[in-house]
């Protein structure tokens, strides 16, 4: 009875989610301008895509912050005050927890009483994840959570009563736009209780070439990571896009510091989604992705608006990247 009920309850979940991506998506298109939401991005083809994008010579981010999470592990562990208080840290979008767990070897060896609780909308990454950790690191507690941010954190919230720790790292933050970031922190600082911390990974404004490479490779992997969310639209939601009709452009502005992402439509065609139709003028585009850069003043704006006060940054060895600590002021 037992196993009968966890598998109508996943059978329900499944098609939640899908039911949530197919009104996302034909919102989004149904828009001016079209939109799609990046995180879409990451089934089983996109994951790959993405850890193809992380190893590229170009993509400076993740050697940026690894550079962090690498060689600076002591003072992330004492910027959270990983001291012998028992504490739950939580990853918001973990991926395959390639930086976090240099902290987690750390944090295990200090002897801290912790459990790991990384979220992640995509299952299959996460099952990578504890797989991974499984292997590196047997002693660890560690509890896995599939779906969107706040809805998983606020169930984190529920597990136990210790005090949170927060990681958001990748440059994430910058997947929004600054309105978007502003309400994302104040909804993020509701759910915490006073004391708790917030990592939060900025990538800083620098020379827009250095920007616009990472994000425009010429090998083409950054342009099939977003024509990938296309082809899961027509395996997932009955779509019938032509991927060869659709072109990747990407833009830098230097002064807002938003890096975006489009797919151009090459022709005037329909396109079709669980039997809705959508037209697609020539040239029109569908707004995929923002990647905000900022400045430091944008980041002490952003902590003060939202109710926390910075307690640190550490930053990597080109001052390219920071991860700043925020505490919860209540």
């Amino acid at each position: 009875m037992n196993l009968q009920l966890t598998k109508e309850s996943k059978e329900r979940s499944e098609k939640n989610n899908s039911d949530h991506f197919l009104n996302d998506v034909l919102t989004g298109l149904h828009s001016n301008p079209k939109h799609l939401s990046s995180k879409y991005f990451y089934d089983k083809t996109g994951d790959e895509l993405f850890q193809k994008i992380m190893a590229m010579p170009e993509y400076y981010l993740t050697r940026c912050e690894l550079d962090i999470f690498k060689n600076k592990t002591a003072e992330l562990a004492q910027g959270i005050k990983a001291d012998q208080e028992p504490f739950d840290l939580i990853e918001l979008g973990a991926g395959d927890a390639m930086k976090s767990t240099y902290l987690l070897k750390y944090l295990s060896e200090k002897g801290n009483d912790f459990t790991y609780m990384p979220i992640d909308i995509s299952g299959n990454i996460l099952s990578v994840l504890e797989n991974n950790l499984k292997k590196q690191l047997p002693d660890i507690n560690i509890t896995t959570l599939e779906g969107e941010y706040f809805q998983m954190l606020e169930k984190a919230m529920k597990l136990s009563l210790r005090r949170k720790v927060i990681l958001f790292l990748g440059g994430n933050i910058g997947n929004m736009t600054k309105k978007e970031a502003g309400k994302f922190c104040s909804a993020l600082h509701q759910l915490l209780n006073k004391e708790d911390i917030v990592l939060i990974g900025f990538d800083l404004k620098k020379n827009p070439y250095t920007v616009l490479n990472a994000y425009s490779d010429q090998s083409g992997i950054t342009a099939a990571f977003n024509l990938n969310l296309l082809s899961r639209i027509n395996r997932e939601l009955e779509g019938n896009f032509n991927i060869e009709q659709f072109q990747h452009y990407e833009s830098y502005d230097p002064v807002t510091g938003a890096c975006r992402s489009f797919l151009i439509s090459l022709k005037d065609q329909q396109v079709r989604i669980a039997g809705e139709v959508i037209d697609f003028a020539e040239n029109e585009v569908i707004d995929m992705e923002v990647s905000q850069k900022f400045s430091t003043s944008d980041i002490e704006h952003l902590a003060e608006k939202s109710g926390f006060s910075i307690a640190g940054a550490i930053s990597d060895s080109k001052d390219w990247f920071v991860d700043s600590i925020w505490k919860v002021n209540k």
